[in-house]
Protein backbone atom coordinates (compact mmCIF):
# COMPACT_ATOMS: atom_id res chain seq x y z
CA UNK A 1 0.00 0.00 0.00
CA UNK A 2 1.18 3.25 -1.07
CA UNK A 3 0.88 5.42 2.10
CA UNK A 4 -0.88 8.74 2.26
CA UNK A 5 0.99 11.69 3.23
CA UNK A 6 -0.37 13.28 6.78
CA UNK A 7 0.12 16.94 7.67
CA UNK A 8 -0.58 17.35 11.55
CA UNK A 9 -0.88 20.74 12.71
CA UNK A 10 -0.37 21.43 15.93
CA UNK A 11 2.00 19.58 18.23
CA UNK A 12 0.57 20.33 21.60
CA UNK A 13 -1.27 18.14 24.10
CA UNK A 14 -3.54 16.80 21.39
CA UNK A 15 -1.59 16.71 18.34
CA UNK A 16 0.95 15.05 20.32
CA UNK A 17 -0.59 12.44 22.64
CA UNK A 18 -3.82 11.47 20.55
CA UNK A 19 -2.82 12.02 16.48
CA UNK A 20 0.67 11.63 15.90
CA UNK A 21 0.40 8.44 17.91
CA UNK A 22 -2.21 7.13 16.02
CA UNK A 23 -1.50 8.24 12.81
CA UNK A 24 2.03 6.52 12.88
CA UNK A 25 0.28 3.14 13.91
CA UNK A 26 -2.10 2.84 11.60
CA UNK A 27 -0.76 1.10 8.32
CA UNK A 28 -0.70 3.11 5.00
CA UNK A 29 -0.37 6.58 6.61
CA UNK A 30 3.13 8.15 7.05
CA UNK A 31 3.27 11.73 8.85
CA UNK A 32 5.26 13.84 6.82
CA UNK A 33 4.79 17.01 7.94
CA UNK A 34 4.13 18.70 11.29
CA UNK A 35 3.36 22.70 11.62
CA UNK A 36 4.98 23.48 15.04
CA UNK A 37 7.02 26.24 16.29
CA UNK A 38 8.86 24.13 17.88
CA UNK A 39 11.12 21.86 15.70
CA UNK A 40 12.94 20.20 18.59
CA UNK A 41 10.11 19.39 20.17
CA UNK A 42 8.67 17.47 16.71
CA UNK A 43 12.39 15.73 15.90
CA UNK A 44 12.61 14.63 19.39
CA UNK A 45 9.53 12.16 18.52
CA UNK A 46 9.75 11.88 14.97
CA UNK A 47 13.49 12.87 13.46
CA UNK A 48 12.15 12.55 9.68
CA UNK A 49 9.46 14.44 9.57
CA UNK A 50 10.01 17.91 8.07
CA UNK A 51 8.41 20.48 10.44
CA UNK A 52 7.24 23.92 9.51
CA UNK A 53 5.99 27.10 11.68
CA UNK A 54 3.33 27.93 8.83
CA UNK A 55 0.85 26.00 7.62
CA UNK A 56 -0.18 27.43 4.42
CA UNK A 57 2.84 25.95 3.41
CA UNK A 58 2.26 22.85 4.54
CA UNK A 59 -1.72 23.30 2.46
CA UNK A 60 0.56 23.93 -0.85
CA UNK A 61 2.53 21.43 -0.71
CA UNK A 62 1.71 18.88 -3.50
CA UNK A 63 2.47 16.02 -1.55
CA UNK A 64 0.15 16.30 1.25
CA UNK A 65 -2.95 14.44 1.49
CA UNK A 66 -4.87 14.78 4.49
CA UNK A 67 -4.26 17.55 6.77
CA UNK A 68 -4.96 16.90 10.38
CA UNK A 69 -6.03 19.76 12.51
CA UNK A 70 -5.07 19.66 16.55
CA UNK A 71 -5.12 23.30 17.15
CA UNK A 72 -7.34 25.69 19.57
CA UNK A 73 -10.88 25.73 18.83
CA UNK A 74 -10.85 28.93 17.48
CA UNK A 75 -8.93 28.20 14.74
CA UNK A 76 -10.62 25.32 13.62
CA UNK A 77 -12.28 26.81 10.63
CA UNK A 78 -10.29 29.29 9.07
CA UNK A 79 -7.49 26.45 8.61
CA UNK A 80 -9.98 23.63 7.38
CA UNK A 81 -11.57 26.18 4.74
CA UNK A 82 -8.09 27.09 3.67
CA UNK A 83 -6.47 23.47 3.64
CA UNK A 84 -9.78 22.24 1.77
CA UNK A 85 -9.24 25.12 -0.59
CA UNK A 86 -5.81 24.35 -1.44
CA UNK A 87 -7.01 21.02 -2.41
CA UNK A 88 -6.28 18.79 0.83
CA UNK A 89 -8.81 16.30 2.38
CA UNK A 90 -8.96 17.41 6.20
CA UNK A 91 -9.64 16.05 9.47
CA UNK A 92 -10.44 18.08 12.19
CA UNK A 93 -10.22 17.50 16.28
CA UNK A 94 -13.36 17.77 18.20
CA UNK A 95 -15.19 20.42 18.23
CA UNK A 96 -15.83 20.77 14.33
CA UNK A 97 -15.92 24.57 15.40
CA UNK A 98 -17.06 26.92 17.88
CA UNK A 99 -20.18 27.66 16.59
CA UNK A 100 -22.77 25.76 13.97
CA UNK A 101 -21.95 28.06 11.35
CA UNK A 102 -18.91 28.30 10.76
CA UNK A 103 -19.00 24.16 11.00
CA UNK A 104 -21.47 24.75 8.22
CA UNK A 105 -18.73 27.14 6.28
CA UNK A 106 -16.15 24.51 6.32
CA UNK A 107 -18.53 21.58 4.87
CA UNK A 108 -19.92 23.99 2.47
CA UNK A 109 -15.73 24.43 1.67
CA UNK A 110 -15.42 20.39 1.27
CA UNK A 111 -18.01 20.21 -1.22
CA UNK A 112 -16.93 23.58 -3.29
CA UNK A 113 -13.33 21.49 -3.33
CA UNK A 114 -14.22 18.28 -3.81
CA UNK A 115 -12.63 17.06 -0.57
CA UNK A 116 -13.41 15.23 2.07
CA UNK A 117 -13.58 16.34 5.73
CA UNK A 118 -14.19 14.93 9.10
CA UNK A 119 -14.37 14.99 12.44
CA UNK A 120 -12.00 13.04 15.27
CA UNK A 121 -15.11 12.05 17.25
CA UNK A 122 -12.59 8.85 18.82
CA UNK A 123 -14.66 8.07 21.81
CA UNK A 124 -17.17 6.09 19.41
CA UNK A 125 -13.82 3.72 19.36
CA UNK A 126 -14.29 3.81 23.53
CA UNK A 127 -14.09 0.24 24.61
CA UNK A 128 -17.18 1.12 26.87
CA UNK A 129 -19.01 2.54 24.55
CA UNK A 130 -19.01 -0.19 22.01
CA UNK A 131 -19.69 -2.71 24.93
CA UNK A 132 -23.04 -0.43 25.94
CA UNK A 133 -23.80 -0.40 22.41
CA UNK A 134 -23.60 -4.06 21.56
CA UNK A 135 -26.05 -4.54 24.81
CA UNK A 136 -28.24 -2.11 23.44
CA UNK A 137 -27.76 -3.86 19.48
CA UNK A 138 -28.62 -7.32 21.40
CA UNK A 139 -31.37 -6.74 23.12
CA UNK A 140 -29.73 -7.15 26.44
CA UNK A 141 -31.72 -4.04 28.39
CA UNK A 142 -34.67 -4.18 26.51
CA UNK A 143 -36.07 -1.04 25.34
CA UNK A 144 -33.76 1.57 27.19
CA UNK A 145 -35.22 4.50 28.42
CA UNK A 146 -32.73 6.37 30.73
CA UNK A 147 -28.69 6.57 30.00
CA UNK A 148 -26.50 8.12 32.50
CA UNK A 149 -23.27 9.22 30.43
CA UNK A 150 -20.72 11.09 32.81
CA UNK A 151 -17.37 12.50 32.14
CA UNK A 152 -16.19 13.88 35.62
CA UNK A 153 -12.99 14.42 36.42
CA UNK A 154 -11.20 15.88 39.67
CA UNK A 155 -9.22 19.23 38.90
CA UNK A 156 -9.93 21.55 41.52
CA UNK A 157 -6.89 24.09 40.40
CA UNK A 158 -7.61 26.29 37.32
CA UNK A 159 -4.74 25.37 35.03
CA UNK A 160 -3.49 28.33 32.77
CA UNK A 161 -4.42 26.97 29.08
CA UNK A 162 -6.33 28.37 25.87
CA UNK A 163 -9.26 26.14 27.29
CA UNK A 164 -9.47 27.69 30.63
CA UNK A 165 -9.57 31.19 28.85
CA UNK A 166 -12.50 33.49 27.41
CA UNK A 167 -12.96 33.24 23.93
CA UNK A 168 -14.27 31.24 20.88
CA UNK A 169 -14.08 27.78 21.52
CA UNK A 170 -13.07 27.26 25.32
CA UNK A 171 -14.54 25.43 28.17
CA UNK A 172 -15.91 22.28 29.23
CA UNK A 173 -18.97 21.88 27.33
CA UNK A 174 -16.96 22.13 24.14
CA UNK A 175 -14.12 20.16 25.22
CA UNK A 176 -15.75 16.75 26.44
CA UNK A 177 -19.21 17.68 25.81
CA UNK A 178 -18.70 16.88 21.82
CA UNK A 179 -17.90 13.39 22.71
CA UNK A 180 -20.66 12.35 24.81
CA UNK A 181 -23.63 13.80 22.29
CA UNK A 182 -21.67 12.23 19.72
CA UNK A 183 -22.20 8.92 21.44
CA UNK A 184 -25.70 9.44 22.04
CA UNK A 185 -26.60 10.74 18.58
CA UNK A 186 -25.04 7.42 17.73
CA UNK A 187 -27.51 5.17 20.00
CA UNK A 188 -30.49 7.26 19.77
CA UNK A 189 -30.44 9.63 16.41
CA UNK A 190 -31.04 13.26 16.90
CA UNK A 191 -33.38 14.39 20.22
CA UNK A 192 -36.40 16.35 20.49
CA UNK A 193 -35.84 19.02 22.55
CA UNK A 194 -32.49 19.36 24.85
CA UNK A 195 -32.42 20.94 28.39
CA UNK A 196 -29.46 22.14 29.71
CA UNK A 197 -27.53 23.77 32.63
CA UNK A 198 -23.53 24.85 31.73
CA UNK A 199 -22.21 26.43 34.86
CA UNK A 200 -18.86 27.98 36.25
CA UNK A 201 -17.81 26.71 40.15
CA UNK A 202 -14.17 26.41 40.48
CA UNK A 203 -12.67 29.44 42.44
CA UNK A 204 -10.86 31.40 39.26
CA UNK A 205 -12.41 29.93 36.89
CA UNK A 206 -13.45 32.00 33.88
CA UNK A 207 -15.32 29.48 31.56
CA UNK A 208 -17.86 26.63 32.21
CA UNK A 209 -16.19 23.86 34.01
CA UNK A 210 -19.75 21.83 34.71
CA UNK A 211 -22.54 20.50 33.11
CA UNK A 212 -25.31 18.53 32.76
CA UNK A 213 -27.29 18.48 30.32
CA UNK A 214 -30.50 16.41 28.84
CA UNK A 215 -31.14 15.10 25.35
CA UNK A 216 -35.60 14.17 25.47
CA UNK A 217 -37.26 11.99 23.63
CA UNK A 218 -41.19 11.06 24.18
CA UNK A 219 -40.28 7.77 26.06
CA UNK A 220 -36.00 8.55 26.41
CA UNK A 221 -33.97 10.77 28.63
CA UNK A 222 -30.35 10.45 28.25
CA UNK A 223 -28.10 13.04 30.89
CA UNK A 224 -24.99 14.39 30.18
CA UNK A 225 -22.77 15.14 32.85
CA UNK A 226 -19.24 16.30 33.45
CA UNK A 227 -17.69 18.01 36.38
CA UNK A 228 -13.95 19.20 37.06
CA UNK A 229 -14.92 18.73 40.87
CA UNK A 230 -15.62 14.92 41.51
CA UNK A 231 -13.57 13.29 43.32
CA UNK A 232 -15.42 10.39 43.13
CA UNK A 233 -15.76 9.92 39.39
CA UNK A 234 -15.84 6.51 38.95
CA UNK A 235 -19.25 6.28 37.56
CA UNK A 236 -18.77 6.58 33.19
CA UNK A 237 -22.31 4.81 31.96
CA UNK A 238 -25.68 3.90 33.45
CA UNK A 239 -28.22 2.70 31.64
CA UNK A 240 -31.89 1.33 32.13
CA UNK A 241 -33.90 -0.58 30.22
CA UNK A 242 -37.81 -2.54 30.12
CA UNK A 243 -35.23 -5.95 30.40
CA UNK A 244 -32.15 -5.00 32.73
CA UNK A 245 -29.21 -2.30 33.69
CA UNK A 246 -26.08 -1.58 32.75
CA UNK A 247 -23.64 -0.16 34.62
CA UNK A 248 -19.90 0.82 33.97
CA UNK A 249 -17.44 2.77 36.17
CA UNK A 250 -13.89 4.07 34.86
CA UNK A 251 -13.18 5.32 31.33
CA UNK A 252 -11.31 3.69 28.30
CA UNK A 253 -7.68 3.25 29.14
CA UNK A 254 -6.54 3.95 25.85
CA UNK A 255 -6.11 7.96 26.92
CA UNK A 256 -3.70 7.09 29.97
CA UNK A 257 -1.95 4.64 27.81
CA UNK A 258 -1.23 7.64 25.19
CA UNK A 259 -0.06 9.50 27.83
CA UNK A 260 2.09 7.09 29.01
CA UNK A 261 3.86 6.15 25.82
CA UNK A 262 2.15 3.34 25.10
CA UNK A 263 2.75 1.76 21.65
CA UNK A 264 -1.20 1.63 19.72
CA UNK A 265 -1.92 -1.89 19.54
CA UNK A 266 0.72 -3.16 21.79
CA UNK A 267 0.04 -6.14 23.90
CA UNK A 268 -2.68 -5.08 26.61
CA UNK A 269 -3.96 -2.13 24.56
CA UNK A 270 -7.48 -3.33 24.66
CA UNK A 271 -7.56 -4.79 28.04
CA UNK A 272 -10.27 -2.65 29.94
CA UNK A 273 -9.14 -3.54 33.83
CA UNK A 274 -13.27 -2.52 35.10
CA UNK A 275 -15.47 -4.39 32.90
CA UNK A 276 -19.58 -3.37 32.83
CA UNK A 277 -22.19 -5.68 34.17
CA UNK A 278 -26.09 -6.20 32.99
CA UNK A 279 -28.06 -5.52 36.31
CA UNK A 280 -31.02 -7.84 36.58
CA UNK A 281 -33.90 -7.71 39.28
CA UNK A 282 -36.33 -10.35 40.42
CA UNK A 283 -38.22 -11.60 43.30
CA UNK A 284 -34.77 -13.00 44.66
CA UNK A 285 -32.96 -9.62 44.32
CA UNK A 286 -30.83 -7.12 42.20
CA UNK A 287 -27.81 -9.93 40.04
CA UNK A 288 -24.86 -7.86 39.07
CA UNK A 289 -23.78 -10.03 35.96
CA UNK A 290 -19.97 -9.23 34.15
CA UNK A 291 -20.42 -8.74 30.37
CA UNK A 292 -17.42 -9.26 28.13
CA UNK A 293 -15.71 -5.90 26.82
CA UNK A 294 -15.83 -5.52 23.41
CA UNK A 295 -12.08 -4.04 22.36
CA UNK A 296 -11.75 -0.51 21.30
CA UNK A 297 -9.39 0.76 19.33
CA UNK A 298 -8.92 4.55 17.93
CA UNK A 299 -6.81 3.60 14.93
CA UNK A 300 -10.00 3.08 13.59
CA UNK A 301 -10.72 5.91 13.11
CA UNK A 302 -7.80 6.71 10.99
CA UNK A 303 -7.98 3.59 9.34
CA UNK A 304 -11.16 4.51 8.66
CA UNK A 305 -10.17 7.78 6.92
CA UNK A 306 -7.73 6.40 4.75
CA UNK A 307 -9.69 3.69 3.13
CA UNK A 308 -12.91 7.06 2.44
CA UNK A 309 -9.78 8.93 0.85
CA UNK A 310 -8.76 5.41 -1.27
CA UNK A 311 -12.25 5.06 -2.45
CA UNK A 312 -12.51 1.88 0.03
CA UNK A 313 -15.29 2.96 2.13
CA UNK A 314 -17.25 5.29 3.87
CA UNK A 315 -16.16 8.04 6.17
CA UNK A 316 -16.03 7.07 9.68
CA UNK A 317 -17.37 9.90 11.02
CA UNK A 318 -19.30 11.76 8.38
CA UNK A 319 -19.94 16.02 7.69
CA UNK A 320 -23.84 15.37 8.04
CA UNK A 321 -23.22 13.53 11.44
CA UNK A 322 -20.53 16.22 12.87
CA UNK A 323 -23.01 19.13 11.78
CA UNK A 324 -25.23 17.33 14.20
CA UNK A 325 -23.07 17.06 17.08
CA UNK A 326 -22.75 21.35 16.37
CA UNK A 327 -26.73 21.23 16.50
CA UNK A 328 -27.03 19.84 19.77
CA UNK A 329 -24.21 21.42 21.44
CA UNK A 330 -25.73 24.75 20.13
CA UNK A 331 -28.81 24.08 21.14
CA UNK A 332 -27.71 23.18 24.57
CA UNK A 333 -26.01 26.81 24.62
CA UNK A 334 -28.86 28.46 24.41
CA UNK A 335 -30.93 26.47 26.43
CA UNK A 336 -28.95 27.59 29.58
CA UNK A 337 -28.97 31.11 28.54
CA UNK A 338 -32.58 31.39 27.80
CA UNK A 339 -33.52 28.96 31.34
CA UNK A 340 -35.74 26.91 29.28
CA UNK A 341 -35.28 23.74 26.88
CA UNK A 342 -34.37 24.05 23.58
CA UNK A 343 -35.30 21.96 20.48
CA UNK A 344 -32.80 20.96 18.15
CA UNK A 345 -33.96 22.90 15.63
CA UNK A 346 -33.77 26.23 17.11
CA UNK A 347 -36.91 27.15 18.34
CA UNK A 348 -37.39 27.24 22.05
CA UNK A 349 -40.12 26.01 24.34
CA UNK A 350 -40.81 25.18 27.63
CA UNK A 351 -41.86 21.72 28.55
Amino acid sequence: MTALNIALVGYGFVGRVFHAPLIRHTPGLHLYTVVSSDAAKVHADFPDARVLADPTRAFADPAIDLVVLATPNDTHAPLAIAALRAGRHVVVDKPFAPTLAEAEGIVAAARAAGRLVSVFHNRRWDTEFLTLRKAIDDGALGDVVELQSCFDRFRPQVPDRWRERPGAGSGLWLDLGPHLVDQALQLFGMPDTVQADIAVFRDGAQVDDWFQVSLQWPRRRVLLHASTLAADHRLRFLAHGTRASFVKHGLDPQEDRLRAGMVPGAPGWHHDPRPGSLVHADSDGVHHTPIASVAGDYRTYYAGVRDAILGRGPLPVTPEEALDVMRVLEAARDSTRLGRSRSVDGAARTI
